[in-house]
């Protein structure tokens, strides 16, 4: 892989979002010895469009395997500026049309219009942002971090601007005092130290999931892939892993997610895309579910 690797060009084939190569070999570096849970290292970045793809599937493995697992999230760092020129973007604006065609290979609302409208210099201030949410509250941190990606992807915010932090903050129930407060100090340190730890296992692309059992065996995952995969990696490690049942019910997958596009509530109800698009448009006419339009696709909520 040469040096041309833009980590905006994101390759629906492989489904990475990747950085320039630097020759290190990925896991390097041993992660923290483990006792019982599989751990799964996840490298991601806020702005990462193959990330947003995955969403389906990584809230699909919670669901039934929320028990057996422990989700790491670490920040990736897929755009520090744009002093580069390499594998056709050399600016923001080319993203945009890439941008609405990844959208159509995951089947996940994107609209590339905010590299027009109101493009983003880097990833870096949202991603720090986030390690300042995971000092208040990990799981909060969780659902800050889905918020931002649904300001970004879906209605076009610019989320280097801190009004738009300070918005998904509040959301997610997060202190917006304290976030300001980490994010100007401890918190960019942090990210800092996810840069390395990608750096020292040879992370090059987003997203990667590094699986490890508590025997420290490892399955490496590389890039968007059907749900199947990710499961295997799970039962590959943990023999006592079980797929537990849950509520597929509109009513259940809305408490536990307040907002699903199209493709998650099919995904996770088990259901035919076509199918899933007309009930979620049905209840949305009938005042039970909250539709809000994007460019490239719904996304569908509750009120709370």
């Amino acid at each position: 892989m040469g040096n041309n690797i833009n980590p905006l060009l994101c390759d629906p084939e492989t489904g990475l979002c990747e950085l320039p190569e630097t020759g290190n070999a990925l896991a390097s570096q041993e992660p923290e010895k483990l006792i019982d849970k599989v751990k799964i290292i996840y490298f991601t970045d806020p702005i990462c469009s193959s990330c947003w793809g995955i969403e389906p599937q990584l809230r699909k493995l919670e669901l039934e395997y929320g028990n057996a697992v422990e989700l790491d999230i670490h920040m990736g760092g897929l755009l520090p500026d744009w002093s580069y020129n390499s594998g056709g973007i050399s600016k923001p604006s080319d993203v945009a049309h890439h941008w609405d065609e990844v959208s159509q290979h995951y089947d996940m609302p994107i609209d590339g219009d905010i590299w027009l409208e109101d493009p983003l210099d880097s990833s870096y201030p949202p991603s720090i942002a986030f390690k300042a949410a995971q000092f208040q509250d990990p799981k909060k941190a969780v659902v800050f971090l889905r918020k931002m990606r649904e300001f970004l992807f879906l209605e076009k915010k610019n989320i280097t601007r801190w009004e738009h932090l300070a918005a998904a903050a509040v959301y997610s129930g997060l202190d917006e005092q304290k976030l300001k407060s980490d994010y100007d100090g401890p918190a960019r340190e942090s990210f800092q130290k996810d840069l390395q730890l990608a750096a020292q296992l040879g992370v090059r692309g987003f997203p990667t999931m590094i699986f490890v059992g508590s025997d420290q065996r490892k399955n490496i995952v590389r890039g968007s892939q059907a749900y199947k995969v990710y499961e295997d990696a799970v039962l590959a490690l943990s023999a006592g892993a079980v797929k537990k049942a849950y509520d597929r019910s509109v009513a259940g997958l809305f408490q536990k997610y307040p907002t699903l596009t199209i493709r998650e509530f099919a995904e996770l109800a088990g259901t035919a895309r076509a199918e899933a698009a007309i009930l979620l448009k049905t209840l949305a006419e009938s005042g039970k579910l909250q539709e809000s339009q994007s460019k490239n696709g719904p996304l569908y909520h509750v009120e709370f």
